[in-house]
């Protein structure tokens, strides 16, 4: 009974966003944790096609590395069943030499700090502790949006508290003033510790306007917190 009640909200949650949902894809840190990788897929929304993106994050800049940006769609009709995975592959395949240069593990994910579970309300405020390094964290994710419709735009940032042995850091991680062009909102979906615990990488889902509802895409954001 409870795998079916997961299943209608999950099914529910797919037709409140209509549109085009991506799946998030984590593909490693590097072995040193100063880069992180991570790809999207999914398929075109009426079915024509699938499509891939593929980034390559330094983790301590906050940005993508030179020509560490990737995006490919592929005219093949996926079956049903289909995810778009094997867009990901292939577009992973064709840029295979950037992964080596930039010494990616991908069996380093990091460890999951932080998990929003499909159904659950987003929260624009979290508190947590790392049990593994005492460390605790407050997150406070702020969002402005202006227009609507195809001219809707919004921005956000987040900032960030890391307490451990009686102090306290303080970090702004974004552009605050930066609009994104169609963005409707964001929220957090995950957070991750580098390999090595110095650094965060905040996993941002963005709700992008469409004719059919939204699209979902998504980004991240990093800070060294050590």
């Amino acid at each position: 009974m409870k795998r079916i009640a997961i299943a209608i909200l999950v099914l529910l949650n797919s037709l409140l966003y209509a549109g085009d949902v991506a799946t998030f894809a984590n593909l490693g840190f590097s072995n040193d944790s100063k880069y992180f990788m991570f790809g999207l897929y999914g398929i075109i929304e009426d079915g024509s096609g699938q499509y891939a993106e593929l980034h390559l994050v330094d983790v301590q800049g906050n940005r993508f590395v030179p020509g560490g940006s990737h995006r490919a769609s592929y005219d093949q009709i996926p079956d049903a069943g289909q995810t778009g995975f094997g867009a990901l592959v292939t577009l992973f395949r064709a840029n295979i030499e950037r992964s080596d240069r930039y010494d990616v593990n991908h069996m380093e994910s990091g460890r999951l700090l932080y998990l929003l579970i499909d159904g659950d309300e987003p929260k624009s405020e979290l508190s947590f502790r790392d049990f593994e390094t005492g460390r605790s964290f407050e997150v406070e994710l702020r969002q402005s949006t202006s227009g609507s419709n195809e001219a809707v735009r919004s921005a956000f940032h987040i900032n960030l508290t890391v307490s451990a042995g009686g102090l306290e850091d303080r970090f702004t991680i974004g552009l605050p003033d930066y609009m994104r062009e169609g963005v409707t909102s964001y929220r957090i979906r995950r957070i991750y510790a580098s390999p090595d615990d110095s650094a965060l990488v905040f996993v941002i889902e963005k709700f992008e306007h469409a004719d059919s509802g939204h699209d979902i895409r998504y980004m991240v954001e990093t800070v060294r917190v050590r």
